[in-house]
């Protein structure tokens, strides 16, 4: 039987500064944005680079590794895996959301 895994990588630059929330248990959390491009050619057979956002977060030694030195628009590459969550906005609607639990990180020059 193979089992499959969750595991993704990705290369971007880190678009927002880290918000990094220590928890009274005292478990932490560091999020942020990262910003990856792709080549698209248009029509008219012109390229073009678009922009996705992909929101980003890591608990405990690596969240204080992430505050002390993430910084917006370094070149990173992160591996970790696909998280689907639901939440309820300040509204009380529910809303969907994919983000990335980083498991390591690399500075990249």
């Amino acid at each position: 039987m193979h089992t499959l895994k969750n595991y993704i990588t990705l290369i971007g630059k880190i678009g927002t500064e880290a918000q990094y929330t220590k928890f009274e248990n005292g478990k932490s959390v560091a999020r942020f944005k990262l910003s990856t491009q792709k080549t698209a050619r248009n029509n008219d057979g012109n390229y073009r680079e678009i922009t996705q956002w992909h929101n980003v977060f890591a608990w405990g030694n690596l969240a204080e590794f992430i505050e002390h030195y993430a910084q917006k628009g370094k070149k990173v590459a992160i591996h970790g895996r696909i998280v689907n969550r639901t939440y309820l906005n300040p509204s009380g609607l529910k809303r969907n959301t994919t983000e990335i639990e980083i498991r390591n990180i690399i500075g990249l020059n």
